[in-house]
């Protein structure tokens, strides 16, 4: 049975430069974010259910995110609607890939909202990459037409740096990529520990 590893951090702090880490390390490596998108593509098991809440939002390749993304900016308490549609479609293909992964003896689950959706209490351990405050700014604030008030907004609804560290099996310091790259070959070789003692 895979060891679940749920990978977790804010924006900017590096979790898709380590998952990938992580995967050339043989990891297989289930995306929620992509996930997401794959839903909403054309031919999607999303699109259907989501266009039926948000008929605006259907485009010739699905559902159009950008829309998306506006009509719930004018109406946030409808947000709930199209979770209650999503989450279980996510749910669902994350399921598929575990059941796919099964001999894995790691698979690592990369899900942004991890905390803020409950996912931690399916996970056998939670690695969360951090960096500095100042580190974390200067990555976001580079991507194009990202500004300090995005950046803002963004950080006021995801868990704190803090709070994910508080509630960390291990932490994966990112502030190099040396730092990371031994982070996750330490949280490897724990794992195989601890995998090879309960068979003992």
């Amino acid at each position: 049975m895979s060891f679940k590893l749920g990978l977790t951090g804010g924006i900017g702090m590096g979790k898709t430069t380590t998952a990938a880490m992580f995967a050339r390390r043989g990891v297989p490596v289930w995306d929620a974010d992509a996930a997401v998108h794959r839903l909403y593509a054309k031919g999607g098991a999303a699109v259907a259910p989501v266009a039926a809440l948000f008929p605006s939002a259907l485009g010739p390749e699905g559902i159009d995110r950008g829309v998306l993304k506006r009509l719930l900016a004018e109406a946030p308490g409808r947000l709930g609607q199209l979770e209650a549609v999503v989450h279980p479609l996510v749910a669902a293909d994350r399921a598929a890939f575990l059941a796919d992964h099964a001999e894995a003896p790691v698979v690592l689950l990369d899900i942004p909202l991890l905390f803020e959706t409950g996912a931690d209490a399916y996970m056998d351990g939670i690695a969360v990459v951090s960096a500095p405050p100042e580190i974390q700014h200067a990555r976001v604030l580079a991507r194009p037409g990202m500004d300090e008030g995005t950046l803002s907004l963004i950080l006021s609804r995801q868990t704190s740096d803090a709070d994910r560290r508080a509630r960390a099996t291990w932490i994966i310091p990112t502030a190099t990529l040396a730092e990371a790259e031994a982070a996750v070959d330490a949280i490897l070789a724990e794992i195989a520990e601890r995998k090879t003692k309960t068979h003992a």
